[in-house]
């Protein structure tokens, strides 16, 4: 259990800075990752496309987390 969780959490520190940018948002969304996305682990790229996936299923902190880490794309694909 302990390497799962340091993979984890060196996948979404390392490799995905725009969704987990703070010790909070990885605390928000571990138990997410854990419980919906285990299978991605250590792939950092897996495991947020696997979080925006699974948006509805999320807990509001890690719902939040995704919502503001989505939000410069949104934007961006508005201007267009």
């Amino acid at each position: 259990m302990k390497s799962a969780t340091f993979a984890l959490f060196a996948a979404l520190v390392g490799a995905s800075p725009a969704l987990a940018e703070t010790s909070a948002d990885r605390a928000a969304c571990t138990p997410d990752v854990m419980r919906l996305c285990a299978a991605q682990i250590p792939n950092a790229g897996a495991i947020t496309l696997c979080l925006r996936e699974k948006r509805v299923s999320l807990s509001g902190a890690c719902r939040t987390v995704v919502d503001r880490s989505d939000r410069p794309t949104r934007e961006i694909a508005n201007r267009r």
